[in-house]
């Protein structure tokens, strides 16, 4: 393999990665022209007809849909919860929560509610970083935290979208895929809680909170192995999220130290109280699990019919319908959880149009961002194939090429790479999801070259990306600008950078004595 077609097989990536760290061009942006890169590179090196570059695109655009139109409804959900008090009553319940044990506090808000609030479509970025710095964090503090919290099981994230999209991608069941991830979460789910007390108060502090960060990782990562046993895949954040706040209080029982005061409270949070009842502002959340355990439970019959029989299949590449699913997806069910909790939100015609207008101006480039990855995705992927889409000559697929690449340079050593590469896919692409369409058909093809399982080493890379969270540009700048920092997220990137490697590291050594 000349290196001429591996170099031009990279050149997409290298485009978006100078994009985003050199120029600090935005995600979307970015992406658009790596798209516009991976067009041609396919058309002109890899001799790639426009029809199948166009249908490719076209395809990863639709196979974006659980992630792009569930950036869409988890924007105007949050934003429709701002305008009408019910996030600010959430942040008032929040702030008694475990005031007399900062570590306790870190695992509670981060890991267990940072975990809830992602698998259910908020943004933990958003939301935390106000409420750490009114418990009395350091903005430092309160834009890592969160950030790093996102990923605590980002594979699980969003109602287990990135599960389904690798299920699709490998071509194994959710519950076989899920199976894949969870049993890396005790490990990486503890690592990442021991990094969140080194970021809030160093050694000391991972000393002091040794034994919460343990509980929380542990119970967050056993849950996770549970849920997948249960076939409840997609509702693994939920369940694993609950479970580590009550592990938390069960915690303090046992120390007897207090589980509420209501002392951190001032005039706004008492305002807040006042202004909307708990169970009212929680409304949207609540019918949402509700849902989601409905058309999830596989005792319960919505499953079958929604996820199996109303597939809604989309035909654009021959022998490889992409299957919509509208009736089971995340992004639905948000929408229907916002309109139904409406009359206890009580919104005013004002807020609603606030709502609607700040969506119209917030939703529309990470939309964006998340279609573009996956068109690019699918363009290296049935790059060099013909006007019939049949691929006759290997040499000629940028996919092929990496991977023959990637084969002989790192071997059998390739394992201990992939979570890397994943990590880096997560880093340019700004999603776990999106860094799993980049990259599985590269590890399916170079583990077949090596003799490794071709299935768990791209679900390492898949963790790597998710890691990449607390490194991605556009969420460390979301949760800076949520308390008007934005600037000190490029300090905080210099320190979560080290982390990410750390725990990447532990990911590729599991992942390199699991392989064979």
């Amino acid at each position: 393999m000349n290196s001429l077609s591996v170099a031009m097989a990279l050149l997409p990536v290298a485009v978006i990665f100078i994009l985003l760290v050199w120029r600090r061009t935005a995600a979307d942006t970015a992406g658009v022209a790596g798209w516009l890169a991976a067009l041609a590179v396919a058309w002109l090196f890899f001799k790639t007809p426009w029809n199948v570059l166009l249908g490719a695109s076209a395809a990863g655009a639709v196979a974006s849909l659980p992630i792009t139109l569930m950036v869409a409804a988890s924007i105007l959900q949050v934003t429709v919860m701002l305008e009408t008090g019910a996030i600010a009553r959430v942040v008032a319940l929040v702030k008694t929560v475990a005031p007399a044990d900062r570590a306790v506090q870190v695992m509670v808000l981060n890991v267990g509610i940072g975990t809830l609030l992602a698998a259910m479509g908020a943004t933990p970025v958003s939301i935390l970083p106000p409420i750490m710095m009114a418990l009395g964090y350091s903005s430092f503090v309160s834009i890592a935290l969160p950030a790093l919290g996102y990923d605590a099981l980002c594979t699980y994230a969003l109602l287990g979208i990135p599960v389904v999209v690798f299920s699709g991608f490998v071509g194994l069941p959710v519950n076989q895929v899920g199976g894949l991830f969870a049993r890396y979460m005790p490990v990486i789910s503890t690592c990442i809680a021991l990094g969140m007390l080194w970021i809030a108060g160093g050694w000391r502090m991972v000393r002091y909170g040794l034994l919460p960060a343990l509980l929380s990782g542990v119970t967050a990562g056993l849950v996770a192995i549970a849920m997948n046993a249960a076939g409840m895949v997609t509702l693994t954040g939920v369940a694993a999220g609950l479970a580590v706040v009550v592990v938390m209080l069960l915690y303090l029982l046992a120390t007897r130290k207090p589980l509420h005061d209501r002392a951190a409270l001032d005039e706004r949070d008492l305002a807040a109280e006042k202004h909307m009842p708990l169970a009212a502002a929680l409304s949207p959340w609540i019918i949402l699990v509700a849902a989601a355990v409905l058309v999830n439970a596989p005792a319960l019959p919505l499953f079958d019919l929604v996820f199996k029989r109303l597939d809604m299949p989309v035909a654009i590449i021959p022998g490889a319908p992409e299957k919509v699913r509208l009736l089971w997806q995340a992004y639905f069910w948000i929408l229907v959880s916002t309109a139904l909790a409406l009359p206890y939100l009580k919104p005013t015609r004002r807020q609603l149009t606030t709502s609607l207008s700040k969506w119209l101006k917030r939703a529309p480039r990470p939309m964006l961002a998340s279609a573009v990855f996956f068109a690019i995705a699918y363009v290296i992927n049935h790059s060099g194939k013909g006007p019939d889409w049949a691929l006759v000559d290997q040499s000629r697929n940028m996919v092929v090429v990496l991977a023959q690449a990637s084969a002989g340079l790192f071997g059998k050593l390739y394992p201990l790479i992939a979570p890397f590469l994943g990590l880096l896919a997560g880093f340019i692409s700004g999603s776990e999801a999106s860094a799993i369409a980049m990259l599985t058909k590269l590890h399916l093809s170079t583990a077949e070259k090596i003799g490794a399982s071709g299935a768990l080493v791209a679900a390492a890379s898949g963790i790597g990306g998710g890691l990449a969270s607390v490194i991605s540009p556009a969420k460390l700048q979301n949760a800076a600008a949520s308390i008007d920092r934005i600037g000190e997220e490029s300090q905080v990137l210099r320190v979560t950078f080290v982390i990410s490697i750390v725990i990447t590291a532990v990911c590729a050594v599991m992942t390199l004595l699991w392989a064979y």
